[in-house]
């Protein structure tokens, strides 16, 4: 499992892109013991960024006892998740016309995007009820 990949995929998960240290220790945990899946979609990710550090690329910033994604962050966590058809339109040759699907590709990004956050929203909003019913 790659570490700084996995606390940028942690991270912006939650809706501000900050959590406290004990989430975060929290989420690594339960991801660390999901499977092999997860170790080898985070070793792929690293492999597009063979250079990444977190914190001395400004992509994660340390904030009240917890951590928080940068929008520089979410961008270098974007490009990693970029299909290869995706990156290949991005980097088009000079001169090249865009295609028509070109424009369309960023709005599905974000609403895919979206739709995963509200769903995460949702998961966090559920245990913290749990917790409140628990105490």
């Amino acid at each position: 499992m790659n570490f700084q990949v996995t606390v940028l995929k942690i991270l912006v998960s939650y809706p501000d892109g900050f959590a406290i240290m004990a989430d975060l220790k929290r989420d690594m945990a339960i991801l660390a013991t999901s499977g092999r899946d997860w170790a080898e979609r985070t070793k792929r990710l690293a492999a597009r960024v063979p250079a990444l550090d977190i914190f001395s690329q400004g992509l994660v910033e340390r904030l009240n006892g917890g951590w928080r994604i940068t929008e520089k962050g979410r961008a270098v966590l974007e490009l990693m998740e970029a299909r290869p058809a995706e990156i290949g339109t991005q980097n088009a040759a000079p001169g090249a016309e865009p295609s028509a699907s070109a424009p369309l590709a960023s709005p599905l990004l974000a609403a895919r995007r979206s739709g995963r956050s509200r769903r995460l929203q949702r998961r966090r909003a559920a245990r913290e009820r749990g917790r409140a019913k628990a105490c």
